[in-house]
């Protein structure tokens, strides 16, 4: 994003008092790109162990002789982990510092994805995937607001994007790994996977993410200015002397603060919208695997398609990552939500072929995963720094109870003798009622941050 000649043209005519001045006005270093890649990697590994419960779901129905109305309670666990973590651990994100809550909800996960390959039975297996959500849930938090205030301003929106592509290139990958594993293997190498990669990042983000400058700058913990120096250093701009103290209202953090005054309208709006459309995003992440062996498939050929919609939503969130530094973020993320609309609705109509399904769900992932990375874009550059990761723990975590209840609903649809059309157009519904709620933003409020 810089040269070296830049860098040094710009400490020449500029000169910055306080250290998250630096970081707002100059071109983002190799250091700082790394740091977002390593948010990317982050949102990877989430990805995978989000989806892991479906790559994993039709052998678990086959084993244990379960219904679609369970099952879909067994694939909602980890959702209302998510929700509960968001809220509670993104919170303490924003007190106790993004670093180590990362640390601490990577252990969780890697904890909560052993376990599940150790589970016996439906009770067992539904509490250990409440448990890994916790983790994940609190590490979404912390990364969205990591990935921003590694940023500069004008880059900001597009690293937050970027950073959300990460969950799609996880279930990817992670996705192509679980399939060819269930050729060899049963259900539970899925989970051991995900367990092994998760605690192989701990050392990575030791080693190579420190704390955020911003986050530094603003509580002051002891030693803040020789970490903010350092990492500053790393970065290869310029250090400062002290730290300054800005006019800036700290109080009333928390969701009295979110609920209240001039963010109250838009904490509202932005968790509607994203409660809505991620119950969308949810029915077809979590039931294209059953619903493709339920054709007559292999579980290794229903997680190949689960791949091909991840391979869109990687592609539409790179995407309008990229449009952003054009176009404003609202509009694009509406734009995006009609069409993962339409395309849900399509998929439910039914395919010929594996193939077609294939490209029909990798076109509803294209654009349903772009409007998420959308309204995960509007919640980092709306919500200020003090009340940064605990508005998006907030908001996603709210929200996911839209993503738990998505299971739930569609496998009581199908349990209840309804089509794949009726439930996808029910299904498709979320992401229509997400443009209401976005189009209720007034252009004080995302649109011109962005």
């Amino acid at each position: 994003m810089s040269t070296q000649k830049e860098l040094a043209n710009t400490s020449i005519a500029e000169s910055y008092d306080d250290p998250r001045d630096i970081i707002a006005n100059r071109p983002m270093t190799g250091f700082q790109i790394t740091a977002v890649g390593i948010c990317v990697l982050l949102n990877a590994l989430d990805g995978f162990d989000v989806l892991s419960i479906s790559f994993a779901a039709p052998g678990i129905a086959q084993e244990w002789g379960i219904d679609r109305a369970a099952l879909g309670l067994v694939l909602s666990m980890e959702l209302i982990g998510m929700a509960i973590g968001s809220v509670l651990l993104g919170g303490l994100a924003d007190k106790l510092g993004r670093r180590p809550m990362i640390l601490a909800c990577l252990v969780v996960m890697g904890v909560g994805m052993y376990l599940a390959s150790t589970a016996t039975g439906i009770t067992t297996l539904s509490g250990y995937r409440l448990f890994t959500g916790l983790g994940i849930g609190g590490i979404l938090a912390a990364i969205n607001a990591m990935a921003a205030e590694y940023s500069n301003s004008k880059r900001k929106s597009a690293a937050v994007m970027i950073m959300a592509a990460g969950f799609p290139l996880g279930a990817v990958i992670g996705g192509s790994i679980a399939s060819a594993l269930l050729v060899h293997f049963d259900w539970r190498a899925v989970f051991i996977f995900g367990s092994v990669i998760t605690f192989l990042c701990i050392p990575l983000v030791v080693w190579t993410l420190p704390e955020s400058v911003e986050f530094l700058a603003r509580k002051k913990p002891e030693n803040a200015l020789g970490q903010i120096n350092k990492t500053l250093t790393r970065m290869g701009h310029p250090t400062v002397d002290r730290l300054q103290d800005r006019n800036e209202t700290i109080a009333k953090l928390g969701v009295k603060r979110l609920l209240s005054g001039d963010l109250l309208r838009l904490t509202l709006l932005l968790t509607i919208a994203y409660f809505a459309h991620i119950t969308t995003f949810y029915f077809i992440l979590k039931w294209i695997p059953k619903i493709v062996v339920d054709m007559g498939n292999p579980p290794s050929l229903a997680g190949s398609v689960l791949v091909w919609a991840n391979v869109g939503g990687a592609i539409g969130s790179i995407l309008l990552g990229l449009l952003t530094q054009r176009f404003a973020t609202r509009a694009l993320t509406i734009v995006v939500l009609a069409g993962g609309s339409v395309m849900v609705a399509i998929f439910g109509a039914g395919q010929a072929s594996l193939t077609q399904l294939s490209l029909v769900a990798a076109a509803a992932g294209f654009f349903t995963n772009a409007a998420v990375v959308g309204i995960y874009a509007l919640m980092a550059v709306s919500f200020p720094t003090e009340v940064r990761a605990g508005g998006t723990g907030f908001v996603i975590g709210i929200g996911r109870g839209g993503a738990a209840l998505s299971p739930i609903i569609a496998g009581y649809l199908f349990a209840a003798g309804q089509s794949l059309q009726t439930v996808a157009l029910l299904m498709a519904a979320g992401s229509a009622l997400a443009i209401v709620a976005l189009l209720a933003l007034t252009k004080e409020q995302p649109d011109t941050v962005a």
